[in-house]
């Protein structure tokens, strides 16, 4: 079936795909809420902080080119895969990924200023409700195992109050999906409607290859996401598929383990980002942990 005759481009979500996602997603939802409360019980028995520092690395625009998108969805450990909608190889490569256990999402193209090309799938500032909110569930329903969303520019819509409520909205009816910020411009304010719609969100702390085809760059830029990940205990970066970049993360994923440094799904991250905030109001209710105290980064 085309796209553009899919049912999720008329709001119906009826169809078995859409069902099987719901379900898939739901069960990762209480995944995610076991691993909170596992979590923050131990280390509540243990007297333990945080455990050691971790990333996330989404590789973006993946769907139009092959090759490329085969290279980066076999990169080493847990890669979160962002798909653009309705492109040649998104949902092939998508179902490829997440057979080798990465995450899967949906890279959303919305509109940005200076307006660029969105290709297939774009949300732009000028529809309507109903449009958009169609246009989203269609964009959804051609990535196969979409756990969450980020933004594909954007710079412009993730401004506008009114067409986040619309998307957060978007993302309850579909089921326990999360929003990944992109952060396209320092005035978004995507997390905050997220937030208000209790959608679990983060934002990228580090575009690794903000100019393409520089490896120097790719390669001080991931030493400064291990850096805000020992800082922070945990931090995102988002890369493309340019071979440069690719070429750079094979190298560096294989070193993670001897630095002490994770990777993990975004999923993962907000899990433990959650728990470090459940920990952090423990202690500060608790009479009996010293105010001199304070636990590692």
């Amino acid at each position: 079936m085309k796209p553009d005759a899919s049912p999720a481009q008329t709001g119906l979500l009826s169809c078995d795909d859409c069902l099987q996602r719901r379900s898939a997603l739901r069960a990762l939802s209480a995944i995610l809420l076991l691993g909170l409360l596992a979590g923050t019980a131990l280390a509540g028995a243990q007297g333990a902080g945080p455990r050691a520092p971790a990333i996330a690395i989404i590789i973006d625009d993946l769907g139009n080119r092959y090759s490329e998108g085969l290279r980066a969805v076999s990169l080493a450990g847990a890669i979160t895969c962002a798909f653009l909608p309705h492109t040649p190889y998104a949902q092939r490569l998508a179902e490829r990924a997440f057979e080798q256990g990465k995450e899967v999402m949906l890279h959303l193209p919305m509109e940005s200023a200076p307006p660029h090309a969105l290709g297939p799938g774009g949300v732009t500032l000028d529809m309507d409700e109903q449009r958009f909110k169609a246009q989203v569930l269609a964009d959804l329903w051609s990535v196969p195992h979409a756990a969450g969303i980020n933004n594909h520019m954007g710079s412009l819509l993730t401004r506008h109050p009114g067409h986040m409520a619309w998307l957060m909205e978007t993302l309850v009816s579909a089921g326990d999906l999360y929003f990944v910020d992109s952060r396209t411009t320092p005035k978004t304010i995507a997390r905050q409607i997220a937030a208000e719609y209790h959608i679990p969100n983060l934002e990228r702390d580090v575009f690794l290859d903000a100019r393409p085809g520089d490896p120097d760059l790719v390669r001080r830029q991931f030493q400064r996401l291990l850096d805000e990940a020992r800082h922070r205990g945990t931090a995102v970066a988002i890369g493309h598929p340019f071979r440069e970049t690719l070429a750079v993360l094979e190298q560096e994923i294989a070193r993670l383990h001897d630095q002490g440094i994770q990777l993990i799904h975004i999923s993962d991250i907000l899990v433990r980002r959650q728990r470090r905030q459940t920990w952090h109001a423990s202690l500060s209710h608790s009479p009996r942990v010293s105010r001199s105290w304070r636990p590692s980064p």
